[in-house]
């Protein structure tokens, strides 16, 4: 019997793949532990003069604000600024956002033995896991999904010492592909000193570079010809301190671990720059026991889906509502003469504030009959699975105009004038074009919250958008019909522009539920999240 190997050109290939990823990880980690005492020696050393430079934070506070707006602050975010110190939360939210589930999976599996580690490993790590792979000018999760769980994890008082500088700089730990959207359009941060990422053909490697430059050349430009010494350091008593960046600051104030645990987090009124829109699937901040508690659900939570799902489908509204009540969906109505109304003319127009892509059907069970979904912008496969009967716009006024008009004799319509959805207390602007249809407009107020996912995205599929609403425990839907809109504020009878009835709609709504109304529009929101214009 022959036992001899064979070796095959796919087999060599394997093999050398194999010792080369081996390799790799092998000098990766002697690499990093043989540096470890150098660089942990070099972020605790300063020179001598440095030590009477060394405050508490609580000194801080009696500092006149004229001579902190003449300062320069260099402050660490991680440290300094943010409440939690585990840095797991942005991690995930990088691998399953920007990769995939399965990334996620393979972050949340190795973590436990991540943590074995010293800080400095731990990040680079974690920076391999998450990042390995995924397409630089596609990620776009430092921007469009991180700012949001950052503020959420912002100390008001180390805002606060943010603040009271005019020129600031912020060092970080983490690559600045993930920070340096929230510093510098959120926070106003003028240099953002983060890792800079490797990458090779347009790929990231997950590896950053080792040297942070450029920093004497941004203290040069931001201070022009003041002097260095104008600069002043903000960290975290017990952490360790990079000379690189603290040693030029004449002060340096340290916050005390216990004094962090006291500190509150920044109320959403405080927020330098309002926080309008954001994007990514995850209603939830992934810390580990979050995200080991999320995929323990996810089979359920997939079994649920389809049981909900096709009760959307093929059962009537009268008995999947109780199906949908005993699974976890609670849904909160409220009615006016809206509805009345509507039977007695026949030919309605529902004007709502668009939260998901099941805003009309939700309308149409509330209703208890059938209406016509019209849509600016909607995927093929949603438009395939929808209970509803749905038509798409084509973007062309007169043709629009006619087409609704012709639907309008046949069934009462429900149209999101936004054009896109918006998750924050926001109403986006109001396209006037539904003003002309009719004078019979009924205005309704939505409102949604989500627990585990967002039913919504901007970069990502659009198809899954209900099946990530379906995947939530406990989803609720608030549905309020307000008076139908006044005759002297129509179009026809009262001589309104349509603009004037857009507006008037948007400010309703835009009352009974607590909201703002804003001139944004879904242009507005495709270019900041995914840098398209949102054309499906």
């Amino acid at each position: 019997m022959d036992t001899s190997i064979m070796f095959t050109p796919k087999t060599i290939f394997s093999f050398m793949l194999t010792i080369e990823v081996l390799f790799f990880w092998s000098k990766f980690l002697l690499r990093s532990l043989s540096n470890v005492h150098h660089s942990l020696q070099k972020k605790f050393w300063f020179p001598h003069d440095l030590q009477p430079k060394l405050r508490k934070y609580s000194s801080f506070i009696s500092k006149s604000d004229n001579n902190s707006r003449n300062e320069t602050l260099v402050f660490h975010m991680e440290d300094a600024l943010l409440r939690s110190s585990s840095l797991f939360p942005y991690f995930m939210l990088v691998a399953f956002e920007a990769g995939s589930l399965i990334r996620a999976v393979l972050l949340f599996l190795a973590y436990p033995f991540i943590c074995l580690f010293p800080k400095e490993i731990r990040i680079k790590m974690m920076v391999f896991v998450s990042f390995f792979g995924i397409k630089k000018n596609k990620c776009r999760v430092g921007s469009s999904v991180l700012p949001k769980f950052f503020l959420e994890d912002v100390g008001y008082e180390g805002f606060e010492v943010l603040m009271r500088h005019g020129r600031k700089i912020g060092v970080s730990d983490l690559p600045n592909v993930m920070v340096e959207g929230f510093l510098k359009d959120f926070l106003g941060v003028d240099v953002v000193m983060g890792r800079e990422m490797k990458v090779c053909y347009g790929y990231y490697v997950g590896c950053m570079e080792e040297r942070r430059n450029g920093y004497i050349d941004s203290l040069n430009q931001i201070n022009g010809e003041e002097k260095i010494n104008s600069l002043v350091g903000f960290g975290c008593l017990g952490k360790t301190l990079s000379q690189e960046f603290f040693s030029h600051c004449k002060e340096i104030y340290l916050v005390s671990k216990s004094e962090k645990r006291k500190w509150h987090n920044l109320p959403r009124h405080k927020y330098p720059r309002k926080l309008i829109f954001h994007d990514g699937r995850l209603a939830f901040r992934p810390t580990f026991y979050a995200t080991s508690l999320m995929f323990l659900w996810l089979p359920f939570g997939i079994f649920l889906c389809i049981v909900r799902a096709c009760a959307a489908l093929f059962l009537p509204c009268r008995i999947a509502l109780p199906i949908f009540a005993f699974s976890g969906i609670q849904g909160k109505v409220s009615y006016s003469s809206a509805n009345e109304r509507a039977k007695k003319s026949g030919g309605t127009v529902y004007v709502c504030n668009h939260r998901t892509l099941l805003d009309p059907v939700y309308v149409s069970m509330a209703l208890m009959e059938p209406v016509t979904a019209v849509t600016y912008s909607v995927s093929r496969v949603s438009e395939m699975i929808s209970p509803i009967k749905t038509t798409r716009l084509k973007r062309d006024r007169e043709s629009d105009l006619k087409m609704m008009k012709e639907m309008l004799k046949e069934s009462n319509i429900v149209v999101c004038p936004e054009g896109t959805t918006c998750r924050e207390p926001y109403l986006l602007r109001f396209s006037p074009l539904f003003a002309e249809l009719t004078d019979d407009i009924v205005p309704v107020a939505l409102d949604m919250q989500f627990s585990m996912f967002y039913g919504t995205t901007a970069s990502g599929l659009k198809c899954f958008d209900p099946l990530f609403f379906l995947l939530n425990p406990h989803p609720t839907y608030t549905i309020k019909f307000l008076d139908p809109l006044p005759a002297s504020k129509s179009f026809g009878a009262g001589g309104k522009s349509r603009y004037e009835v857009a507006n008037f709609v948007q400010t309703e709504i835009g009352k009974a539920l607590g909201f703002e109304c804003t001139s944004l529009t879904r242009k507005d929101k495709y270019l900041m999240l995914a840098g398209n214009e949102g054309v499906v």
